[in-house]
């Protein structure tokens, strides 16, 4: 396990807490300890808000989650998830010294709203700066009846701490113009503040933004499969001010410095002009903090 001073530099260079950066580097080994497990390993396909952060953009706004598409669905299993993490746990302490305590390791399987087996799992973590009471946890969203779009793709993490494996650490992931619609369709469907923030950070990344035709054909069969038609922006506004509401508190603690939310709310009509295939001027990307 690296040194509290490392958190705490990294914490200083980045300006976030050093709580926010320590559960970064836990989020590396747990990741590591999925990708090593020979039963996950080709059957999670890592997604959402720190999939973006770990696989593609390692100057994005931190993310606390854990989102997984299972291949199985008999993995949706409460004996079989604690018992897989369990293992998880000790290879993680004998690779990293980092402690999953094996009694505060909790999944819940429910029905979804389709009528399918989901689950959230916590796994609490001791590690260089986190109290040990209570110890702080990571979130697991799991789910088996997602439409996986295109294939997956193994990639490597950032993982930018001094006891980074000699290999590096991959992972199973969603194809980058998946995840981009993800958020896209997160958008449409809930309209929270880091939805907002994701899909316009994405959109200015011109070198990455995908082809848009292909980019429509796949966010449809994303919205498709949620029964929702393609997002329109005329459909986002009742849901701006509760928006606007909770930005501060959902994301000033993810970034260094948070822009004002109404410097994202108005990228909104050109990045729906892109996607109805207008022509719109090539933007620069959204900057992580003021100026």
């Amino acid at each position: 396990m690296i040194e509290k001073r490392e958190i705490l530099a990294i914490s200083e260079q980045t300006s976030l807490t050093p709580h926010v950066v320590e559960k970064d580097y836990v989020l590396g080994w747990v990741l590591a300890g999925i990708s090593a497990h020979e039963v996950l390993t080709d059957n999670w396909v890592f997604k959402g808000g720190t999939c973006l952060k770990k696989c593609f953009f390692e100057t994005y706004r931190f993310s606390e989650d854990l989102d997984f598409t299972l291949v199985d669905p008999e993995h949706l299993n409460d004996d079989f998830l604690r018992g897989v993490f369990g293992e998880i746990g000790e290879w993680i302490y004998e690779e990293a010294g980092i402690q999953i305590p094996p009694e505060r390791i909790k999944f819940e399987v429910y029905k979804n709203p389709r009528g399918q087996l989901s689950c959230q799992g916590k796994i609490s973590y001791i590690g260089p700066v986190s109290p040990t009471r209570p110890p702080p946890v990571i979130k697991l969203d799991l789910t088996a009846d997602e439409r996986i779009t295109l294939p997956p793709a193994r990639v490597p993490i950032f993982h930018p701490y001094t006891d980074a494996p000699e290999g590096g650490i991959d992972v199973l992931a969603y194809a980058y113009a998946e995840a981009f619609a993800e958020k896209f369709r997160a958008l449409a469907e809930r309209t929270r503040p880091r939805d907002l923030y994701d899909v316009v950070h994405l959109f200015r990344n011109v070198e990455m933004r995908p082809e848009q035709q292909h980019f429509v054909e796949v966010l449809r069969a994303k919205c498709a499969f949620k029964g929702i038609d393609l997002p329109r922006i005329v459909d986002l506004e009742p849901h701006r001010s509760e928006l606007e509401a909770g930005w501060a508190n959902m994301l000033a603690h993810q970034l260094p410095a948070l822009l004002p939310v109404d410097q994202f709310w108005g990228a909104l009509p050109e990045i729906f002009a892109w996607l109805e295939g207008v022509v719109a001027p090539v933007l620069a990307a959204m900057p992580l903090g003021a100026g």
